[in-house]
């Protein structure tokens, strides 16, 4: 930036081809930047959409091959959605948060507050059968990704998936962080000074969710086939922490 100002750049990996259970998504990507004409440089931060990291661990269920529990087909009956897509809801679910007829809002067995648990047919083939759940352990599968991608490019980057969350008492979805390598997925600000010098008392920043919204404007949440972006220009110095950090401990959340 030679004039000072932040600028901020966001590159959308066209060509990935329908990711697959078993596929090296570091070859991948790899072979996404490359044809892209680009090259991980010092400072970025490749987000990944959870789906094809779901896909390439093999998390696709049959639903074709379930029997709902009692409780699952009870469920399925009152809110009208198939008992067996509830049985993978409730399996990856501490507890049902609120629910109406189609939706379950549940709290993830990884801390989250979702819809369906995360649970999607959309962008899965043979879609009516066929349901993908979050990745096993998103901070895991993200480090994972980072250090085949480092071995490759041999510089300090960052490695984010996302997924689309719904917000309480606000419509419409955003792109969130579910895992983070590399970089501090909360920053916290307090002590800093504001610009009359007093010091902030509860700042937190949602540095890894910010990153996610912005990488999902070039993603879409359609058919435009961008599950992975590149983002340059960020900076930051504070220590890495996982997604996982990001999660609200349940003592310090007003609305449980």
């Amino acid at each position: 930036m030679k004039d000072g100002r932040p600028r901020l750049a966001l590159y959308g990996l066209a060509g990935i081809k329908l990711v697959e259970p078993g596929d090296d998504l570091g070859a991948i990507a790899a072979e996404a930047l490359a044809a892209n004409g680009l090259a991980l440089e010092e400072g970025d931060v490749l987000v990944v959409a959870q789906k094809i990291v779901s896909k390439a661990e093999g998390r696709v269920i049959d639903l074709a091959s379930l029997t709902p529990s009692p409780r699952a087909q009870e469920l399925g009956l009152r809110l009208d959605k198939d008992p067996r897509l509830v049985e993978v809801v409730l399996s990856q679910s501490r507890r049902i948060v609120r629910e109406r007829p189609g939706l379950m809002i549940v709290e993830h067995r990884l801390g989250f507050v979702m819809a369906n648990a995360g649970v999607d047919h959309s962008n899965v083939a043979g879609a009516e059968e066929r349901v993908l759940p979050l990745p096993e352990d998103p901070d895991r599968s993200a480090r994972a990704l980072q250090e085949h991608l480092a071995r490759i490019f041999g510089c300090r980057f960052a490695v984010i998936i996302s997924d689309s969350f719904g917000r309480p008492h606000r419509r419409g979805i955003v792109g969130v962080a579910i895992g983070a390598a590399g970089l501090p997925a909360l920053l916290d600000q307090r002590g800093r000074p504001d610009l009359f010098g007093r010091p902030l008392k509860v700042t937190e920043t949602a540095f890894a969710d910010e990153i996610a919204a912005a990488a999902s404007l070039v993603m879409g949440q359609a058919d435009e086939g961008l599950p992975m972006v590149l983002v340059r220009g960020l900076s930051w110095s504070a220590e890495e922490s996982p997604a996982a950090a990001l999660v609200r401990p349940p003592e310090h959340d007003l609305f449980r």
